[in-house]
């Protein structure tokens, strides 16, 4: 299977839907951020606050790279990660894009109530969260809407939300496994 690449805004639930998903798909889950902590012993905040964001995103492109070239993964990218080189027109290159799509108001309430801080989003007060995250989807919707599905992730709140959410994934995932050219236009599927 070639590799699915979970794509959105921070807290849209990448981690979370494709870790259960790759395990109901019986694929390897790779969260891309966790992979680069991972190959450079070091904490993504860190590695912003050393290199600065445009030297995060180049590892962030390199290792893109790398875990695109494995079979039968799901890889959960970072809220950027299409926003920034080619990487979005190269994900749908080598797979399946899937866009989990959330409010301004979910993930800025999921943001506040995280247990690991972002370092894109730290000291920010809730206000200054809203708008800051209104103003990064602006942006970045461009690359988001590129995606090959889009499914609405504004439900997933709890275990059994999620885990419908997961079913409906991997449905979707084994269907874009028959089909013969992945990239080919986005289709919203509603979750």
């Amino acid at each position: 299977m070639k590799p699915i690449f979970l794509i959105g805004y921070m807290a849209a639930g990448k981690t979370t839907l494709g870790r259960r998903a790759a395990e109901l798909l019986q694929v390897e889950f790779i969260d891309l951020d966790a992979y680069i902590e991972a190959r450079y012993r070091k904490r993504v905040a860190d590695l912003f606050a050393e290199r600065g964001e445009a030297g995060f995103r180049d590892i962030e492109r390199r290792m893109l790279h790398e875990v695109a070239e494995f079979d039968n993964v799901l890889v959960a990218t970072g809220g950027g990660t299409p926003c920034f080189y080619d990487n979005m027109d190269y994900m749908r290159s080598r797979g399946v894009t899937v866009y989990l799509s959330a409010s301004v108001p979910t993930l800025c309430r999921r943001l506040l109530r995280a247990r690991v801080k972002r370092p894109l989003v730290m000291g920010k007060s809730a206000e200054e969260l809203g708008d800051y995250i209104a103003q990064m989807l602006k942006q970045r919707e461009t690359y988001y809407l590129q995606a090959d599905h889009t499914l609405d992730a504004e439900q997933y709140e709890s275990t059994h939300s999620v885990d419908e959410a997961v079913h409906r994934l991997s449905r979707l995932m084994q269907e874009s496994a028959g089909e013969s050219s992945p990239g080919s236009g986005a289709q919203t599927t509603p979750v």
